[in-house]
């Protein structure tokens, strides 16, 4: 069956389970600023005003201007599709009072991105349409039943982003061969680039190189810096493959001439990233919340001797690199309610940190894994030694 018929099916499931009438999605103009929905229980763009009803009797209907209409039609995946000529506002009410629906979930967040794709303008829009109804004041966030369709992924899911992840591994694998002294940081980049598109994916987000402690780790582009002996080259990329992604870090040492391996405090630091990752990851259960793993590895580093990291420990991935719903993180503020979102089997998520070391690099792992009754089940091998060329 298709997949995106088969995350509507299960969304019109998760609508039962949580007592919700109805889930609206109501968009425009998808090349500009798309839903992130769009994706899951859709799987078309539009340009004019949309609306895609999904009630919990399974009952779905889109809404949607005339010349977006064939291809949706042509798919099957809705139930009923009206095409509109002049008034989107006018058929939108007929429709809303057809459902006469008691809460109507839209897509609108305070915590998580994945869940917040109705802009404030199509807000008020849906309200204006819907004057003099009681319908404004049964609007209710959707975050929770997003959480849960994003999260819970099916079993071809899951499949898709294992196969990316062995994609990305794979390409690394290839690249150590091609990425040499003297290259800059953009070339090695390139490189991995390349090697993703031969293996019959591309990158699932840009690709991030630290060439040794030139440049920080993060979310920055790669530079000019190039990579010298007594360098650690950190790599964090993905691939993207049958629209799915996945997200891993991975490392090699360059060593000096007078060197016959890594230094030896680089090589605890290694140790102790690849040592946490292998435990924590056994604790990604179903039941267990967020902040309770994450509390394990910071423990673990800060007893270690390193400073706790900035960040969350994984995240979830999946049709986006950060797919929404819970996360593996603190109880920070930033984070608001996703750390403490129960995991749930099938879930996939990243586990990643690292420890910055002053004239080496970023010793950065990541691994991707799906939540097993067993624990985290890693989607490729995970990086276990480190390399040193």
């Amino acid at each position: 069956m298709d997949l995106v018929k088969q995350k509507i099916d299960q969304a019109v499931d998760i609508l039962e389970e949580l007592d919700l009438d109805l889930w609206l999605i109501f968009c425009r103009e998808s090349d500009m600023m798309s839903d992130p929905a769009m994706k899951l229980v859709v799987g078309h763009k539009v340009v004019w005003q949309s609306v895609f009803a999904i009630p919990r009797n399974g009952e779905t209907t889109a809404l949607i201007g005339n010349f977006d209409a064939a291809d949706l039609e042509r798919s099957k995946r809705y139930h009923r599709v009206i095409p509109y000529v002049e008034d989107c506002g006018k058929e939108i009410r007929k429709l809303i009072e057809e459902f006469d629906p008691r809460s109507i979930a839209l897509n609108y967040s305070t915590d998580d991105p994945a869940a917040d794709g109705l802009s404030h303008g199509m807000y008020q829009l849906l309200s204006q349409y819907l004057v003099g109804t009681p319908y404004p004041g049964r609007f209710v966030s959707s975050e929770e039943l997003i959480s849960l369709v994003r999260g819970r992924k099916l079993r071809d899911e899951v499949y898709r982003i294992s196969a990316a992840a062995i994609m990305a591994a794979d390409c690394w694998s290839r690249s150590l061969d091609d990425i040499k002294i003297g290259m800059t940081e953009i070339e090695i980049a390139e490189e991995i680039n390349i090697n993703l598109f031969r293996t019959g994916s591309t990158n699932s987000f840009e690709t991030i190189v630290n060439a040794g402690a030139k440049t920080a780790p993060g979310h920055g582009q790669p530079t000019g810096a190039r990579l010298e002996p007594g360098d650690l080259l950190h790599i964090d990329f993905g691939a993207r493959l049958n629209d799915y992604c996945s997200d891993i870090q991975r490392l090699a040492y360059f060593k000096r001439d007078n060197e016959s391996g890594a230094p030896k405090e680089l090589i605890k630091a290694f140790n102790t990233v690849r040592d946490i990752i292998e435990e924590v990851s056994e604790l990604y259960l179903p039941g267990k919340k967020g902040y309770e793993i994450d509390a394990v590895a910071r423990k673990r580093l800060t007893e270690a001797g390193y400073p706790e990291y900035e960040h969350a420990l994984g995240h979830q991935i999946g049709r986006s690199v950060h797919d929404g719903a819970s996360i593996v993180g603190p109880k920070w503020e930033r984070y608001g309610k996703t750390t403490s979102i129960p995991l749930e089997e099938r879930n996939v998520f990243t586990v990643e940190f690292g420890i910055e070391l002053d004239g080496i690099g970023y010793v950065g792992l990541e691994e991707d894994l799906v939540i097993t009754e067993k624990g985290g089940q890693f989607l490729c091998p995970p990086q276990t030694e480190l390399i040193v060329l």
